[in-house]
């Protein structure tokens, strides 16, 4: 075991090979919790701050602080704007979270979000160039209970110190109404990944996998499973993007959703599930079983499987099902249990399987295209033209039934996706300045490489150390004790 040379791009191999592609599934998520474990008390979590102006002598210090700086708060008191191009502020974002829904582990109290948060800042960086700060917050009232209104009050005292706001981690139904409120109040823009960046992505997927089986997204019959945020959100856009709402089944924890729910048009805190209600599922199917015959697509965001989907449901769908499974850990379905049952194309949430639906790939190209336009609010269509853009550049590249999406060591897809959402901001008339697509690009592209470089040049320096082997031995040591 000492001698082993853990490889984490080839898991697979390194567990016994009698493990069953469960066993195996299991084996490995439980290796990669134990692993972040060691390595964040190794590394003390994964962000930090950097300069990136020099000291070339003493008086660069006066320079950059006082007596030198004065000239600059009293240049942004007379003329706001110049905040973006006098700080970093114009690509600087906010990650805030009340950590009441963290991944699939619920309410970690306002400091279990920190991991989650430094990790976006860290996607955000190496990704698409820019600079991030995680801001966990506690949101409870005097009563004891969580208040949206706090986050909201939140987000707007911090607008002046950045240039977008990431939402993250907020539980329903308090994100919805965090979101609407701020969208339509903050002078910059403020994006909820869990919902939208989820629905940019599993759109983009889903549009080559249409291709792929040779249909066509007005026709295709959809079935929704779950109805949180996420699929809320997929649902919507999925209408925008030319899919008939007739064509749409969404269940939710008690059955479909539909216009004859009472209790869903009772429930002001089930307004949006109400509003799909009202455009989806004419026909009022509250059976699974029945909504699956004949689908073309089934999308689940619902609870972690592996037996939340079950074979029987996808054997009974048109030819060449898709099959979204996206619940992490552990997908509703397993891969190789949905291909079993009949399935042409299975994506899950996992980087670990193929068709790996990340919304990693939306957040860092949406947000760095609405920073350069310095937009005042990320539209749907902005994040339909992410999709889009995503889709594209899949196929460019070329696409098969295990690989329908690009993933994020491809490098030139996020300057191409933050080049057309500042395209599709100034069409939307939410941009503040004006970039031809390739001037947009030519910037996104120089921030993203620089960025990979910096880390490129500090592990090479050693001022990041690798991590030890031995810290991945003993975290496979401790996986095979515990399965």
């Amino acid at each position: 075991m000492n001698e082993l040379n853990i490889q984490l791009d080839n898991l697979a191999e390194v567990f016994p090979q009698h493990y069953t592609p469960e066993q195996k599934a299991k084996a490995q998520t439980l290796f990669l919790k134990i692993l972040s474990m060691k390595a964040h008390l190794y590394y003390g979590g994964k962000m930090q701050t950097l300069p990136k102006a020099g000291i070339w002598g003493f008086n660069w210090f006066n320079v950059w602080y006082t007596p030198g700086v004065s000239s600059v708060s009293t240049t942004i008191r007379d003329h706001h704007d110049l905040s973006y191009e006098l700080s970093n502020r114009g690509n600087l974002v906010a990650v805030v979270s009340d950590s009441t829904r963290v991944l699939g582990d619920g309410d970690c109290s306002p400091a279990g979000g920190l991991g989650v948060m430094e990790g976006k800042a860290f996607l955000m960086k190496y990704l698409g160039g820019i600079d991030a700060v995680a801001l966990c917050i506690d949101s409870y009232n005097a009563s004891g209970k969580h208040d949206p209104g706090k986050i909201i009050d939140f987000v707007k005292m911090l607008q002046p110190s950045f240039g977008a706001v990431n939402l993250e981690d907020i539980s329903q139904p308090n994100c919805y109404h965090v979101l609407r409120t701020l969208r339509e109040e903050c002078d910059i823009p403020v994006w909820h990944d869990d919902a939208q960046g989820t629905a940019c992505v599993t759109l983009a997927g889903l549009i080559n996998a249409l291709h792929l089986a040779g249909k066509d997204i007005q026709d295709a019959r959809t079935v929704l499973y779950g109805a949180g945020a996420s699929n809320s959100t997929i649902a919507s856009f999925l209408m925008q993007a030319g899919m008939p709402g007739n064509h749409i089944v969404i269940f939710d924890s008690k059955a479909g959703v539909h216009i004859q729910r009472t209790d869903l048009k009772s429930n002001p805190e089930k307004f949006k599930q109400w509003e799909l209600a009202q455009m989806t599922n004419p026909d009022c199917i509250n059976d699974i079983e029945t909504a699956m015959k004949g689908a073309d697509v089934l999308i689940a965001l619902s609870s972690p499987g592996p037996d939340t989907v079950k074979p029987q449901w996808i054997r009974s769908m048109a030819q060449k099902p898709i099959v979204f499974a996206c619940a992490n850990p552990v997908p509703e379905i397993y891969p190789y249990a949905a291909k079993e049952a009949g399935a042409f194309i299975v994506a899950t949430g996992r980087g670990d399987f193929p068709n790996q639906v990340n919304n990693s790939l939306g957040f860092p190209g949406i947000l760095k295209g609405a920073l350069m336009v310095r937009a005042k609010k990320i539209t749907d269509s902005m994040a339909i033209r992410a999709a889009l853009s995503l889709a594209e550049y899949a196929r460019k590249r070329g696409i098969t039934e295990n690989n329908i999406i690009p993933n994020m060591e491809e490098i030139g897809v996020f300057p191409e996706e933050a080049a057309a959402v500042a395209m599709q901001a100034i069409e939307d008339g939410v941009a503040r300045i004006k970039l031809s697509y390739q001037e947009a690009y030519n910037i996104a592209k120089f921030d993203i490489e620089n960025a990979r470089r910096s880390t490129e040049v500090l592990l090479k320096e050693g001022c990041i150390a690798s991590p030890p082997q031995d810290l991945l031995i003993e975290a496979l040591k401790e996986t095979l004790q515990q399965i």
